[in-house]
């Protein structure tokens, strides 16, 4: 239980905060969010990627809301039964209201039977957290059906655009390429700022979560995974490498990196789910910025990185994405429905060294899956490719985003 006195102190001193007006991006997202009534406003995402931010934008064009982090340590420990005191305290310090914002709720067990409580009230609820599961399995039976579910990520390129200011070309992108799009990053330029995050989210979200004891583990194993992004693994090899007693703890921790959206696997395509679950998957990173920081490589490798934020841009519109390996390989391919409807080759740069096996990979997925088309994304090139009865697009990455 928390005294009413300290609840009251916290949400004073976020309501200030809150109500600061900063200078605020706005986000491709707020295109198709809309709070409904009966319905609880899901924004889910890694840490510092804007929600909170997001959410002040929304909360703005309400008359009358009331707002409460969780991320406070004054509120550490809070409790199902300190909802009623929270009340309290927000009908004192905003007066009456019907729409409540909560920042990192997930944090309060059994929260979704307080939120439940609240729209069969008829409130409107938005809710931020840093974990998907947020969105599937604690949502529990208390919200089905009763969440609309949003994914936010770290600044599209466009959004870094508008947040440096600069104009859209091959400049302008490389910066991007290398730096990603975490807000605080971009503003401070201080390495430190992606590698304290990458370490909060290792221990809040996931070891203290999970009561994980061997964090040494969990760590060395998110730093070998984000050196290794674009490569493909299996859990047996990361089993033997980092002495896991059975490839299910490996398979575990990777759970825990895709929940917090530090990182993300892509499964190789099969139309046997069978074989789809056991054969390797590739590793990708959430951000390019929290990649190149906390990579042990020491020199860039653009084309990883390249591939990497093509991986981010797909990713973050649609989740059946798979690659594609027969003869060659195929970056990407995505899925909609039952239909594999487009196909997706990254180069870096295309010439006479590479151009046979980067458009032989795709020609050979577009066979597979009856395409007529596929699209080969680069750095800077730009060009039509018409072979083997298939038109292949070659497009500049800054354009494509664009």
């Amino acid at each position: 239980m928390i005294l009413k006195e300290t609840i009251q102190k916290a949400v004073l001193s976020q309501k200030e905060a809150f109500e600061r007006t900063d200078h605020i991006i706005a986000r491709q997202l707020m295109e198709h969010l809309k709070i409904k009534p009966k319905f609880a406003v899901i924004i889910s995402g890694i840490r510092r990627s804007g929600k909170s931010t997001l959410m002040k934008t929304i909360a703005r064009k309400s008359k009358n809301f009331y707002y409460t982090s969780f991320e406070d340590p004054r509120l550490s420990g809070f409790e199902l039964r300190d909802f009623e005191r929270l009340e309290e305290v927000l009908l004192e310090v905003y007066g009456e209201s019907s729409c409540y914002f909560f920042d990192e709720l997930q944090v309060v067990d059994k929260w979704e039977v307080y939120v439940r409580s609240l729209l069969d009230q008829h409130k409107q609820v938005m809710i931020t957290g840093s974990n998907a599961s947020l969105l599937s399995r604690e949502l529990g039976t208390k919200l089905t059906g009763r969440n609309l579910i949003y994914e936010l990520f770290p600044f599209s390129y466009l959004e870094f655009l508008s947040f440096r200011g600069q104009a859209r070309g091959v400049e302008s992108f490389k910066d991007y390429l290398i730096q990603g799009g975490f807000p605080d990053y971009l503003e401070l330029k201080d390495p430190r700022i992606p590698q304290h995050l990458l370490q909060d989210a290792l221990f809040r979200d996931i070891a203290i979560r999970h009561k994980i004891r061997n964090v040494k583990q969990l760590q060395e194993l998110a730093i070998f995974l984000i050196s290794n992004v674009t490569k493909e693994f299996s859990y047996n090899q990361l089993r033997t490498a980092f002495q896991f007693g059975s490839t299910n703890s490996v398979s575990r921790f990777i759970y825990f990196l895709e929940d917090s959206y530090l990182l993300f696997t892509l499964p190789k395509f099969d139309y046997s789910l069978k074989k789809q679950s056991v054969n390797p998957k590739k590793i990708y990173g959430i951000d390019n910025g929290l990649v190149v920081n906390n990579s042990r490589t020491f020199s860039t490798d653009y084309g990883k990185l390249l591939e990497n934020l093509v991986f981010i841009h797909l990713r973050a519109r649609q989740k059946g994405l798979f690659y594609f390996k027969g003869i060659q390989e195929c970056d990407f391919i995505c899925r909609e429905g039952s239909q594999i409807i487009r196909a997706y080759q990254v180069c870096y740069t295309l010439d006479e060294f590479n151009k046979e096996r980067e458009i032989g990979g795709l020609i050979e997925a577009l066979q597979y899956f009856k395409l007529k088309e596929g699209v080969l994304l680069t750095f800077n090139q730009e060009d039509i490719i018409e072979t083997a009865g298939k038109k292949i697009r070659v497009i500049p990455v800054w354009k494509w985003l664009t």
